[in-house]
């Protein structure tokens, strides 16, 4: 959520002056839109909270997956996540993949 807000900072800010440059009218002023805040918390447990509506417990870890994924770039992307998500599930291991060692930096 953060990078796609920064995204669109970043194209607003590069755009004014643009359009100053150009001798165009400024665009409309930067538009901040909160979607809310959820966070997945442990097994089947997730809290969501959009203001206007707070869930917790397993509909929010429910709600959560298929919002996550939405925000994934690309159908490739989006099928490794899920079919990882659902060996996870599963096989009760967990998803990190961290890489230590010599030469790991």
């Amino acid at each position: 959520m953060v990078r796609r807000l920064c995204e669109n900072c970043s194209a607003y800010v590069a755009r004014v002056p643009r359009a100053r440059l150009a001798g165009r009218a400024s665009p409309k002023p930067f538009r901040y839109r909160d979607f809310g805040t959820m966070a997945t918390i442990g097994r089947r447990a997730a809290v969501a909270d959009f203001g206007w509506l707070k869930l917790d417990g397993t509909v929010a870890w429910l709600l959560w997956g298929p919002v996550h994924v939405s925000f994934l770039i690309g159908f490739r992307n989006r099928l490794i996540v899920m079919l990882d998500w659902v060996w996870s599930y599963v096989t009760f291991q967990s998803g990190a993949r961290l890489i230590t060692g010599p030469g790991s930096h």
